[in-house]
């Protein structure tokens, strides 16, 4: 679908930077311990690093598929898998996540832009309530840092603000763009405070500790061009 090019168009990313993923996977782990017990639990967690190195992005419920291969007759998978596709996703958005959403989108277009499956990513999208914030702009990558030119091409803009909590996929889309996108880098989630990690990439052009925090910033704070140290 050909769009007409924006002054400005904000890309959202989701887990752990609109939505308290950490908790979603934490309230899964309780879940699944008490339907298949901790051992079978630790085998599930286990296939699921396994599928995540080799796909490249988390897949809860291919992990599940795989996991049934070893344990075809336990009835209790259905529960597992009842509890990720009616999890209350809305429920644990972060505070003022759809306000900051609105409150952005009065100078362009807002889009989701995330890595996943294309079911579960999905899923998780539209209970939570942000496909609609979003007017059904939902874009969802294997690596969506290699995807810039579709990204460009679906929604055109002369300038770009990216919102995430990995400063990894930041850096890297600050060195393809350059100062046609200024970068927000979200505190929140275990990758945000992996002190660590985040010391292993440049730093984001704005940096927030909650993601309502953006509801301070005006349109010329968030899209002069940038180009950080």
């Amino acid at each position: 679908m050909s769009r007409p090019r924006a002054d400005v168009a904000f890309l959202f990313d989701v887990d752990n930077t609109l939505l308290d993923n950490d908790q979603v996977t934490d309230e899964m782990k309780g879940n699944l311990d008490q339907e298949v017990g901790t051992d079978r639990a630790q085998h599930y967690w286990s296939i699921f690093e396994d599928l995540r190195n080799e796909l490249g992005y988390a897949d809860y419920l291919g992990a599940l598929q795989r996991f049934r291969d070893s344990y075809p007759h336990d009835p209790c998978l259905l529960e597992v898998s009842h509890f990720l596709l009616n999890y209350p996703f809305a429920d644990r958005l972060f505070s003022s996540a759809l306000e900051v959403i609105e409150h952005v989108g009065q100078w362009g277009p807002t889009v989701l832009l995330t890595d996943g499956d294309v079911v579960f990513q999905p899923r998780k999208v539209e209970r939570s309530g942000l496909f609609d914030a979003v007017s059904g702009h939902v874009l969802v990558y294997v690596h969506k840092e290699k995807e810039l030119g579709d990204v460009a091409e679906r929604y055109p803009a002369k300038h770009y603000v990216l919102i995430d909590d990995k400063l990894r996929i930041l850096a890297a889309i600050k060195d393809a763009w350059g100062p046609r996108v200024t970068t927000v880098f979200v505190r929140q989630g275990h990758y945000a405070l992996d002190q660590e990690a985040v010391l292993r990439y440049r730093k984001a052009d704005v940096t927030i500790d909650r993601i309502e925090d953006l509801l301070n910033f005006n349109q010329t704070e968030l899209t002069r061009n940038r180009d950080a140290a």
